[in-house]
């Protein structure tokens, strides 16, 4: 097997991901399959030998393609990709009639409407964070602002999302989740943590947060044995209109630990206590 077949191989790995994270940006299944092969096209003509996690990396790609054709969706123009692509590898004429039922399953239409009364900035910022657990860090340079910045766009999403029917039950589930996942941590129930964690979750702690000792982890069996009896100070709060946690000692938060639910499970947590962050967002304490 040669370097392009190689290359072809691992692409196939992220496609049902990348549709997935095209058909929310653009809530078309014609126009997502497109995004995605504009991303095989980016990632055929690009060196990513140094590219240690090639997911995360076709993510952000399929996320700069997708905000092109939003904002030439709201100017009116034609297509932006320009060149189209060739046939991905091993790509079928259309996709799987059932995979698309699915696909389009997952998503509501009242979530879809939603969507797209938001900037293409904003739909970015939400649909990859909230949705698929990538770092503001990583999307700032996608839509060209600061990380602060690229948050903010992303809680002003979440705020009018959760306006929605649809959206405001997922809250009160994420709710259920956060509350069983504190009583867990508190009570050193192992098993009930991993029963409220995606296999692959990740905790990211920010620079202020790893000077006060936090540290990172990855995988389910590693973030329930990191918070296992601990979170005993913890509050529950809402972060930037999602239910999480807080340390927020005499009535000023320290610490923010905003999760991200999917599906009924938590796929990420970020540990942030850097105040200039903190200072941007909005954290409401809540009683037990």
């Amino acid at each position: 097997m040669d370097d392009s077949e190689r290359l072809a191989e691992r692409f196939e790995e992220h496609r049902t991901h990348l549709r997935a994270v095209a058909y929310r940006m653009l809530g078309s299944l014609s126009e997502a399959e497109d995004a995605v092969q504009e991303s095989w096209f980016r990632l055929s003509r690009s060196d990513v030998s140094a590219v240690e996690n090639l997911g995360g990396w076709l993510t952000t790609v399929v996320g700069r393609v997708c905000l092109d054709m939003l904002r030439a969706r709201e100017s009116r123009r034609e297509d932006l990709l320009g060149e189209r692509p060739p046939p991905a590898p091993d790509a079928h004429e259309g996709a799987d009639p059932e995979q698309q039922a699915v696909l389009v399953d997952t998503v509501g239409p009242a979530l879809l409407v939603v969507l797209d009364t938001l900037s293409p900035a904003e739909r970015l910022a939400f649909v990859l964070h909230d949705m698929f657990a990538v770092p503001f860090d990583d999307i700032a340079p996608v839509v060209g602002r600061s990380t602060i910045a690229t948050r903010q766009l992303a809680s002003r999403a979440r705020r009018r999302v959760q306006g929605a029917e649809a959206p405001a039950a997922d809250r009160g589930r994420q709710r259920q989740i956060v509350d069983a996942f504190l009583a867990a941590s508190r009570g050193g129930r192992f098993d009930d943590l991993l029963a409220l964690l995606d296999p692959e979750v990740v905790v990211r702690v920010d620079g202020a947060a790893l000077a006060m000792g936090a540290s990172g982890a990855l995988g389910a069996q590693a973030v329930a044995k990191t918070f296992s009896g601990r979170a005993q100070v913890a509050q529950l709060a809402l972060v930037d209109g999602a239910p999480g946690l807080v340390w927020a000692p005499n009535g000023s938060v320290r610490v923010v630990f905003d999760f991200i639910v999917v599906d009924g499970q938590v796929v990420a947590i970020d540990m942030l206590a850097d105040t200039e962050q903190l200072s941007a967002m909005d954290v409401t304490v809540l009683e037990g």
